[in-house]
């Protein structure tokens, strides 16, 4: 895949989304140009495309959704309407943080945080509510060994 980035671009990714609280200098430096041409960085990295978005990643044990459940679909439906049918049934549902389609004997999967068992139980009704399903399988993380936000750069 061709692609419009060179090693100071790379540095400035890696920089970034290491820490997107950082100056446009301490990324400068990381990078090994100066702040001035840096930031024009930025700022095409962003119009590009490249960087969506800069966030914040709060903790989820403090804001009391520690728990994390793996929902499997499977579905009699393979439609396009039913399709937008269920992805508007999930849209507004803040505790679903990824909603994914996949190739297999699983349709759908799908990642929700959720403070324990009973708020689960709740947000089932309420996706049940919504939209006919075949199949739900769920499954609870019981230890978390590792999640990053951070995207390997090396095959860019």
């Amino acid at each position: 895949m061709p692609t419009d980035l060179d090693k100071i671009d790379l540095k400035i990714l890696a920089a970034l989304q290491s820490d997107a609280t950082l100056t446009t200098a301490e990324i400068a430096e990381r990078a090994g140009v100066s702040p001035t041409p840096c930031w024009r960085r930025i700022q095409r990295l962003e119009e590009t495309g490249y960087i969506r978005k800069r966030v914040a990643l709060l903790d989820r044990e403090k804001l009391n959704v520690g728990v994390t459940v793996f929902v499997a679909i499977r579905t009699s439906q393979h439609s396009v309407e039913w399709l937008e049918k269920f992805h508007a049934a999930l849209r507004d549902i803040p505790e679903v943080v990824e909603f994914h389609r996949l190739s297999g004997n699983i349709d759908y999967l799908v990642k929700a945080v959720v403070p324990d068992i009973a708020a689960y139980d709740a947000l089932y009704k309420k996706l049940i509510t919504r939209i006919e399903l075949s199949d739900v399988t769920s499954m609870f993380a019981m230890e978390e060994l590792k999640n990053t936000t951070e995207l390997p750069l090396s095959h860019v």
